[in-house]
């Protein structure tokens, strides 16, 4: 078992597309073309996984895991999925498929969320500035000192 082999079971399977859903998506997401040029394509389960990884966690991009690739590969790949209508088609594809084996009941939906906004890091105190020396003011002489 190598490195990558490794790595990639290092978290729990939720974080995997399983292999029922990579049948659906993969015709779906798979690009037209290769780009010409540059570095190799990233696999696109792979990046898929990155995905799900970033829309599950809510973590930022460049906080993902190197175990699904370059952040910035993976975060390209997803508006681009966007822009295309791929995750889009890709929802329709398993809607329409867990109405064929279970059934939607379409009369009666939920949709349920929760946001919550990240925590702050803790407020820093600020130094306390120690205020610049006052300058000494020229010593006043009374008139009757004056010689």
């Amino acid at each position: 078992m190598n490195k990558r082999e490794v790595a990639l079971q290092t978290l729990p399977t939720i974080w995997r597309v399983p292999d029922e859903l990579w049948t659906i998506a993969e015709p779906i997401l798979r690009p037209a073309e290769h780009p010409k040029g540059g570095r190799p394509w990233m696999d696109t389960r792979r990046a898929l996984d990155g995905v799900l990884y970033v829309l599950r966690t809510g973590c930022q991009w460049r906080a993902l895991p190197a175990e699904f690739g370059s952040a910035t590969t993976v975060h390209d790949r997803f508006p681009r999925w966007v822009k295309s209508g791929a995750l889009q088609r890709l929802w329709e594809a398993c809607l329409q498929r867990y109405g064929q084996e279970q059934g939607i009941q379409w009369a009666w939906q939920a949709a349920d969320g929760c946001l919550v906004k990240a925590p702050l890091p803790p407020k820093r105190v600020p130094r306390r500035r120690r205020s610049a020396p006052t300058r000494p003011t020229r010593a006043k002489t009374a008139a009757h000192a004056i010689c």
